[in-house]
């Protein structure tokens, strides 16, 4: 995410770090780590694990969150996306990119996204007449 972050801000986008480690945690990870010093946006340190909970992804006996990505759009304030990765499996930063300029081009033009959309591209019409014919 660091590395992409340039690309979440041009969108309009404000990035959180969310986590259960404490804020010390997160201060010595930015400073050993060479890819967490790359870290701009601001860390979140959820201790009591409330965030975690809210949002689900907490697994309780582990007292650890899951990786998980949420899109919240601001009007109205929706959890429009989420997606919650499996610990093996790291998170595909261009795929929640293009999830999000999606969601953007949905709002700007009612045109729906189709699978392997990407920005540039014209959305497609949703007709819910033409649902199971295509």
């Amino acid at each position: 995410m660091a590395d992409r972050y340039a690309v979440f801000r041009s969108l309009n986008a404000e990035v959180l770090g969310i986590s259960t480690d404490s804020i010390y945690s997160h201060k010595v990870f930015t400073q050993i780590s060479p890819s967490a010093r790359k870290v701009e946006y601001p860390l979140v340190a959820d201790r009591n694990h409330h965030i975690s909970r809210l949002y689900q992804v907490l697994d309780e006996e582990r007292r650890i969150a899951y990786r998980a990505t949420f899109i919240i759009t601001p009007e109205p304030q929706t959890i429009s996306f989420w997606n919650v990765y499996p610990r093996e499996v790291g998170r595909n930063v261009d795929e929640i990119g293009r999830v999000l300029e999606g969601l953007q081009y949905f709002q700007r033009t009612g045109l729906g996204i189709p699978p392997s959309w990407q920005p540039g591209e014209p959305g497609i019409r949703r007709d819910f007449d033409k649902v199971g014919t295509v």
